[in-house]
């Protein structure tokens, strides 16, 4: 029994689902909805099995390097998994754990293409195919009963792709998003869970409340001091309370607890609200002076500001998070004189944050840049009589030309002086996977 307070403040919209849903009529709406979500098992190590056969039937994980400071575990292969080798374990560790462990550098390149290809496989069903991460999609199949039910098309989904690329797949069928996340989850590898909607409060509910999408650390710990545990106890507690408690994501918890989550799986074209754009990495060494913390600032605005070329937008403010190598961290920002796409002039606005903020306790280990605040490039701006316009508009000009340079004859024809050498940055394609289609060609 679904309980809600009426004099509460609580969003409209639950109460609109929730009549809904006591009336019979949500049932209705929303009967015909089938989605699937598609998770490719292991898929890192999955992928370096399937290009080396010898590694097949071993324990196998796929690290950052040791040498360039990335050495924990990225992805591991079932063997490893049972072995206890856990994602995110630091490389010495995970040894310790299973001493037979493969242990491989990733392939960046591979990892797209691959899941490229596996989505190529999910769009023979339907063109509303939405990625969550490189190795997970949902699928709504609702218009694609010609080709079966969800089970059938799931089944041939898991068939074709073992058979075409050589990776297997855990696939959920529900009626909602969440639920069909929730799916792919119980049974891995290579199989598929069905959640109807007469069967989710028998499946669903006895699981911990932490299984369920958005429902992180912060918010399990916060639900478990007032006896909320399971799926279940969450979608019957008072969404006004969940609402005091956890603010609006209280209320879509318990939308998703209940099965009236109705959101949509967007089609394969989509492309969210860009609300900022950022870039960081790693350092291979420690930054000690400023001149090495310039260098990995305006090496990491260089792909900032493409990416604001691409979107046609422009950054009114700078963000910049910085991490000592005691592992500590700390995030300044500031607004820009005026709107600005030109990857130096956030570089520079970066920089200058960095020398009044940052008090050197310890060297520098990573770098983050982000432009924030954007706007349309062809939205009109209010000047001011202190910035250089003219100087603004010269940059501007100069890194059309850049990019056109770039565009032509690749991402290294043409960079700053200061730029060659030795930047202590990784060079092993990582940045691919964080902005995937959005590097020069």
């Amino acid at each position: 029994m679904l309980r809600l307070c009426y004099n509460c403040d609580i969003d409209s919209n639950i109460y609109v689902r929730y009549n809904a849903f006591k009336d019979r009529k949500w049932e209705s709406a929303m009967a015909d909805r089938t989605i699937l979500h598609v998770d490719l098992n292991s898929f890192y190590a999955s992928v370096e099995m399937m290009l080396n056969p010898a590694l097949r039937g071993k324990a196998v994980a796929v690290c950052g390097s040791t040498e360039e400071r990335h050495g924990i575990v990225l992805a591991k292969s079932e063997l490893a998994k049972k072995a206890g080798v856990k994602t995110g374990m630091v490389n010495w560790e995970a040894r310790r754990c299973c001493p037979s462990l493969i242990v491989v550098p990733p392939q960046y390149e591979q990892y797209l293409k691959y899941s490229k290809l596996a989505k190529e496989i999910y769009c023979r069903y339907t063109n509303l195919v939405e990625p969550y991460g490189m190795d997970e999609c949902w699928l709504d199949i609702s218009f694609s009963r010609a080709m079966g039910s969800g089970m059938e098309i799931a089944e041939k989904i898991r068939q074709a792709t073992k058979d075409e690329l050589g990776l297997t797949v855990s696939i959920g069928v529900s009626f909602t998003k969440t639920f069909a996340k929730l799916g792919s989850d119980m049974k891995k590898p290579d199989a598929i869970t069905t959640i109807a909607r007469d069967e989710y409060e028998d499946k669903v509910w006895s699981l911990p409340a932490s299984d369920i999408l958005y429902c992180g650390p912060s918010t399990t710990a916060k639900l478990a001091k007032y006896g909320i545990h399971t799926i279940g106890e969450l979608a019957k507690s008072d969404p006004a309370f969940l609402k005091r408690l956890l603010g609006v994501n209280g209320l879509a918890l318990w939308s998703y607890a209940n099965g009236l989550d109705t959101s949509r799986v967007m089609p394969q074209d989509y492309t969210s609200p860009i609300k900022s754009i950022g870039h960081g990495i790693t350092c291979v060494a420690d930054l000690e002076n400023e001149e090495e913390v310039y260098k990995v600032i305006l090496e990491l605005s260089q792909d900032v500001g493409h990416r604001l070329h691409v979107h046609q937008l422009a950054a009114t403010g700078v963000q910049l998070w910085v991490r000592a190598n005691d592992l500590s961290g700390e995030q300044f920002q500031c607004r820009l004189p005026y709107k600005a796409q030109v990857s130096m002039e956030i570089a520079n606005a970066g920089f200058e944050l960095f020398k009044r903020r940052y008090r050197w306790s310890n060297n520098v280990r990573a770098v983050t840049i982000r432009a924030i605040n954007l706007v349309p490039q062809s939205q009109p701006e209010q000047l001011s009589l202190y910035s250089d316009y003219a100087l603004h508009d010269r940059r501007g000009q100069l890194q059309l030309a850049i990019e056109d340079i770039r565009r032509r004859f690749g991402r290294k024809a043409i960079y700053n002086a200061i730029l060659m050498g030795d930047k202590k940055m990784p060079e092993d394609g990582r940045d691919l996977v964080r902005m995937p289609g959005m590097m020069y060609q």
